[in-house]
């Protein structure tokens, strides 16, 4: 069997793992714990993200006319791809935390929701609350005037009911 038949199912398995991604991280894993790493995987896996180390040519062949493409110009060294289908944030948020603990370890690049991010650009993304979080801050901020103005007339309704006998 030909060296390129074994690739293809591997380049396959990528592909499929990026159609419909919102977001794909690049990460350079040299330096992280075998213990460290079991934890970002587990927690990685918790949020519904893919984690995976493929060998960088295989990456560059799956991502090519995709909008996963920009991404080949960081392939090099020790790489592993984070995805996720779900979150756009989710796979830089998690990964920041492991970078703050490790020296070596580190964020190359990523492309979310289409637009390619370098490694200062994806580590700013890091920084954005999740989509729900976003969202219960907004509801929290549009209640608390409605509930203090609850308030208020239910104190006016007292203050102006007659006294009962």
């Amino acid at each position: 069997m030909a060296k390129v038949e074994l690739k293809q199912p591997i380049v396959q398995e990528i592909s499929e793992m990026l159609e419909g991604a919102q977001s794909a991280v690049l990460v350079n894993y040299r330096g992280i714990t075998v213990d460290m790493d079991t934890q970002l995987r587990k927690e990685l896996r918790e949020a519904g993200i893919t984690y995976k180390v493929y060998k960088n040519t295989l990456v560059k062949l799956a991502v090519k006319g995709t909008p996963f493409e920009e991404l080949t110009k960081d392939l090099e060294g020790p790489t592993a791809i984070a995805v996720s289908k779900t979150d756009a944030t989710a796979p830089a948020r998690i990964v920041a935390k492991y970078v703050k603990l490790v020296e070596p370890f580190t964020m190359k690049s990523g492309v979310v929701e289409g637009n390619y991010y370098d490694e200062k650009g994806i580590t700013a993304i890091a920084s954005v609350p999740s989509r729900e979080e976003l969202l219960s801050k907004l509801l929290g901020s549009l209640q608390s005037p409605i509930a203090n103005f609850a308030r208020v007339m239910q104190q006016i309704a007292e203050k102006d009911a007659p006294a009962e006998a």
